[in-house]
């Protein structure tokens, strides 16, 4: 039997909020840019690894990937200029952000207790969706202004600030903040400082 599972390792996770992590499936600029969303296949592999949907999307095809990818550019444009926003960028957000989608539900779980249960998402329409009402949501909420750019020189990743005092750096302090401050301490250990 083969296995379904979705690796996520493939996709960074870095970003702390679900839109975030979508505009992380392009990393770099110009020529030296990564596209982890070459197919619709991918963008189907993405949703499961996100934990969005337990199935393929049926309907993602080559239409939807590009729609994907204008939802994808329009959210990283605006999370760096939050500021003072692109008015074509906020309306593909928009678009996206009110269409239907399904609601999550309350169930019976454990010792009876009541759960949520997210809805499961079916179609790529919906994970747009999903994605664009969280950006929405990020970019209208508390932590708006705490949107950053990793601060290594070699990343391009965004991710939300969520630390009390609000300077955090780098996407992960284990990928680029670690790598940071060993370049540093190499530095100083070669200058004999």
């Amino acid at each position: 039997m083969a296995d379904t599972r979705i690796d996520p390792a493939p996709f960074r996770w870095y970003g702390g909020r679900i839109s975030v992590d979508f505009t992380a499936t392009l990393t770099g600029h110009g020529p030296s840019a990564v596209e982890q969303l070459r197919t619709p296949t991918d963008l189907s592999h993405w949703s499961r690894a996100a934990h969005l949907s337990d199935a393929p999307l049926p309907d993602a095809t080559p239409r939807a990937l590009t729609q994907a990818h204008h939802l994808r550019e329009a959210l990283h444009r605006t999370f760096l200029h939050a500021a003072k926003p692109d008015p074509d960028d906020l309306d593909t957000i928009s678009t996206w952000s009110a269409r239907s989608l399904p609601g999550p539900r309350i169930a019976t779980g454990p010792n009876d207790a009541p759960v949520l249960r997210r809805p499961q998402l079916h179609l790529t329409g919906d994970l747009l969706t999903l994605i664009a009402r969280d950006g929405v949501d990020l970019l209208t909420g508390p932590h708006s202004h705490r949107i950053r750019e990793c601060a290594a020189p070699d990343c391009t990743l965004l991710f939300v600030d969520v630390s009390r005092p609000g300077r955090r750096r780098w996407c992960s302090m284990d990928a680029c903040g670690a790598r940071s401050k060993m370049a540093g301490y190499r530095a100083r250990k070669t200058q004999g400082v």
